[in-house]
């Protein structure tokens, strides 16, 4: 179990300044609980024994020891495809490839959605189906497929959906049109990419809703998003799996589209009309 798993199991049982810590901790994780113990401290807004009571009913001796568990985590974060096949091979299990792999993504999806909160996904929803928020989708080097396919589901769906290019070149002119309340969907997942932290960053300054799809060990980008849902990549391949994380988009859709059907279906009946008008499609013979 992960630091971020236990501090949510544990928060039914704190104090409130404990629990006040944890939501800190968790809100901007792994990078708040880092530095010194003032630090985090002062930026949960307790004390310094809090943090310290906190550590020992996880079950570590101190901060440090605590402190320590999440530099390790940070460092799972960071390790190549190479790094990973090769700790893969070391203890490679039995079973056809198409078994293990299957098996990994089911693990991925429900430990995924035990821990997504529906009311923070219900949120995400109602930011997303809003009329008066433009939407903006950016991804890194692998998520910007997800992103690309995000945006191109939700312009049917509905107007002023933009995707951010992966030529940072047309960022600042997309940067220059957010205005305070539009939405940023942002995908980062290990190892994150600074320039997907300094668009998030940016768009953050000009008043932009973020929303963060990130893994388990959760983006940088997290300081500056009001939303972030976490999703398990792990699988047997020198690659994380964006498997649940297409999952997340494909429900994030569905869930917009049912939102705003009145306004969705008669803009899906149009497109259509066009679709036909200009043969894009084949027809069955």
């Amino acid at each position: 179990m992960t630091l971020d798993d236990q501090l949510r199991t544990a928060l039914p049982d704190l104090t409130r300044a404990e629990r006040q810590l944890a939501t800190h901790i968790l809100s901007h994780y792994p990078v708040a609980a880092l530095g010194s113990i003032t630090q985090l401290a002062k930026a949960a807004q307790v004390s310094t024994p809090t943090v310290v009571r906190l550590a020992q009913k996880l079950g570590y001796k101190g901060y440090p020891d605590f402190q320590g568990s999440i530099r390790g985590e940070v460092e799972a974060m960071l390790v190549t495809p190479i790094t990973k096949q090769a700790m893969r091979a070391q203890g490679v299990p039995s079973g056809h490839m198409l078994t293990r792999f299957a098996e990994a993504v089911v693990a991925n999806l429900q430990a995924t959605l035990n821990q997504i909160d529906p009311q923070d996904f219900d949120a995400v929803v109602g930011l997303l189906a809003d009329p008066s928020r433009r939407v903006f989708a950016l991804g890194g080097r692998i998520t910007h497929a997800l992103a690309d396919y995000f945006a191109s589901l939700m312009s049917a769906i509905r107007p002023e959906v933009t995707l951010l290019s992966d030529n940072s070149a047309t960022w600042p002119p997309a940067l220059l049109e957010m205005q305070a309340g539009d939405v940023l969907l942002v995908f980062d997942i290990r190892r994150y990419e600074n320039a997907v932290l300094q668009v998030t960053e940016m768009a953050k300054e000009q008043g932009a809703e973020i929303v963060l799809i990130t893994d388990r060990w959760v983006s940088p980008a997290a300081t500056h998003a009001r939303h972030v849902m976490c999703a398990h990549v792990e699988a047997p391949s020198a690659w994380d799996s964006n498997a649940v994380l297409m999952v997340l988009v494909e429900t994030l859709l569905a869930a917009v589209q049912n939102a705003t059907w009145e306004v969705t279906e008669p803009r899906l009946r149009r497109l259509e009309e066009l679709y036909a008008r200009t043969r894009f499609f084949r027809r069955h013979r």
